[in-house]
Formats: structure tokens, sequence, C-alpha cells
């Protein structure tokens, strides 16, 4: 209980709780919001210490840099594996989401559906619905399970989907047409990402071409006149 007094003393709350937040979301993350930051403390202080110590301009020089490390390591640790986490999750979800659909269009319920959905899926995704499935066990409703999976997911288009299954399951409308309508969405988005890349090529063939072929190209146009100038 000190030791927490201590550290909420240090921290801000809203600075734990935007942590905490983006360790949720991340699956199983390795350490705490706590240990997140105070990692972070102990190596800016370390780092601020060496370059006041072995640079004449020390004192400019470390509290810039011990700024931008201060942010950046947040951002490498947390928000990139975050970028990463949540693209992964979106492109499982199209093919977790037509089995979803598939099993509640022959009738199950949507608990059981999820059951057997992720009995026969193996992905990130199908954990957390695992996860999901294991709190209502042991005793919490379906809804506020799917609450609490929003929370440990940080794909918008995942949480959307969530969303609209619990808003049918609750008003009774047919889930099966809202999930034929969610697969749709999901599939035509893959679709969509998938130009993007094919688009992007040419411009990546340009800038390996301007690195790497046009430099050899010009060496050898320019190297006999080069050498001719040498030996005249």
């Amino acid at each position: 209980m000190r030791k927490n007094q201590f550290v909420r003393k240090i921290y801000l709350d809203r600075e734990i709780r935007r942590v905490s937040e983006k360790i949720g979301v991340l699956g199983n993350y390795p350490i705490n919001e706590i240990t997140f930051l105070n990692i972070r403390t102990v190596t800016s202080i370390i780092l601020f210490i060496v370059i006041l110590i072995n640079f004449r301009t020390g004192y400019l020089l470390a509290p810039i840099t011990i700024l931008v490390y201060y942010y950046l390591f947040e951002y490498v640790f947390l928000d990139l594996l975050i970028i990463k986490r949540t693209k992964k999750l979106d492109r499982e979800a199209l093919m977790f989401f037509e089995i979803l659909t598939l099993t509640l269009e022959s009738g199950r319920n949507l608990e059981k559906a999820l059951e057997i959905t992720v009995l026969n899926v193996n992905s990130e995704l199908s954990s957390e619905f695992k996860k999901t499935l294991f709190e209502v066990k042991f005793g919490k409703s379906l809804l506020e399970a799917l609450e609490d999976t929003k929370k440990r997911i940080p794909s918008e288009t995942i949480n959307n989907i969530i969303l609209n299954m619990t808003q049918t399951n609750i008003f009774g409308n047919s889930i099966v047409d809202t999930m034929y309508s969610q697969v749709d969405f999901l599939r035509e988005k893959q679709i969509l990402s998938i130009r993007e890349q094919i688009n992007k090529i040419p411009n990546k063939i340009s800038i390996v071409s301007v690195l790497f072929i046009v430099p050899i190209i010009l060496l050898i146009i320019l190297g006999p006149i080069f050498i001719n100038l040498v030996g005249g």
C-alpha cells in the first residue's frame, strides 16, 4: 500500500491510466504499467548522467536527448506494438467472423457459436474470445464479457463488430444478417488494403531504382570518360 502511494506521488494518475490502457490492449505484455514507467524513468536518469559526464556540451545536449528519449520510449515499446497487433487482429478478423456467422446461421445462439468458433480457429483474436467465454463461465453475462473484450482489443473495426453483435443481441434483431453485413465490410476493407499495397509498389520500385540502378548506369556511362581523362 505504501509503495503504491509513493508511486502515485511520482507519476500522475492519468499517466498511469494511459499506460495501463495501452498495455491492456497488447495481450500478454511482460510487465505492468508501474514497471514500465519505472524502467523509463531510471533509464532516462542514467542516460542523462552519461551524456552530462561524457560530452562537453552535456548541459545542453542531455536535457534535449532525454526529452526525445522519454517520448520515444513509449512510442517504440507501446505504440508501435499496438499498431502491429491491430494490423494482425484485423487480418485474422475476416476468417474468424466468417466462421462465426456460418455457425450462427446453423441456428446456435451467440455464446454457443463463439464456443464452436474458438475451438476451430487458432489465432490471436480467437484467444481473446476464449478469455471472453472463460469470464462467462465464471459468472459474467455474455454482454459484460464482450464489453471487457473490447477493452483488450486495439482494433476499432473489431470493436465496432462486437458493438453491433451486442446491440443486435439486446434488441432482438437478426444477428445473422448483421454478421453477414460485417463480414462483407471486412472483406471489402481487406480488398482495399491489398489494392493500396499494390499501388505503393511503383513508388518502392522508383526508390530502389534511384538508389541502386541509376548510380550503376551512370558509372557505366561515365566510367570510360573518367578513365580517359585520368589516362590523358
